[in-house]
């Protein structure tokens, strides 16, 4: 199965072309913003590379986070816009199970959310054993001391080591769109979300939040 993956939750514009386990394509290029300018761009230049035209491509993997709100917006457009126009199906994956899913043993994907908390999720032999929450760090540390990971990783993962010793801390502050991409093919095909795990920050005038 010849996939296109996109990441655009994090802290970089991602796409890998994977066709089974071969990657034909992995371009990650790190950056806070500008995901909406460089991602079209990205998508040509990887399929270019793998050297298939997009008539090849069999259904197209996406990151629907957590993370940055504009970011997820900008990476599931382009997939949904694209599977649309290829019919092919678009596939959610969220951001921490793509984090976690290069890692052996019992991993805990955490993202630094800012204003005192985290987003996490517990793994364990590839597959999940909490849902993706998001809370105070002091909360989050209760979870780390009863999940007991063998691995923190994600760019919240340095708030939570100081609390687990000898635990391995991988500081990743994006997802392999290669993994995004296997993961998107061991699943069904049911048309992709956003994740959003709080409010946005932005506010309309008056003081109201926006609606995700």
């Amino acid at each position: 199965m010849i996939i296109l993956a996109i990441d655009t939750c994090l802290f970089a514009c991602s796409v890998a072309v994977v066709d089974g386990d071969a990657v034909l394509a992995r371009r990650v290029e790190p950056m806070s913003r500008g995901h909406q300018e460089r991602l079209a761009p990205l998508v040509q230049e990887a399929m270019a590379e793998a050297g298939i035209g997009f008539d090849k491509l069999e259904r197209i993997g996406v990151t629907v986070g957590p993370g940055s709100f504009t970011g997820l917006r900008v990476g599931l457009a382009f997939a949904k816009g694209l599977a649309a126009a290829l019919s092919i199906p678009a596939i959610g994956v969220g951001s921490l199970e793509a984090l976690a899913e290069p890692e052996p043993g019992s991993v805990l994907a955490v993202l630094d959310a800012k204003r005192g908390q985290v987003y996490l999720q517990a793994f364990a032999d590839g597959g999940a054993v909490s849902a993706p929450d998001a809370l105070p760090i002091e909360i989050a540390a209760a979870r780390l001391a009863e999940f007991a990971p063998d691995t923190l990783i994600g760019t919240g993962a340095e708030l939570l080591a100081q609390m687990a010793p000898g635990v391995r801390v991988v500081l990743a502050d994006a997802t392999d769109p290669v993994a995004v991409a296997r993961l998107a093919a061991a699943r069904a095909p049911v048309p992709p979300r956003p994740l959003y795990l709080r409010a946005p920050d932005a506010k309309l005038p008056g003081g109201k939040t926006l609606e995700p």
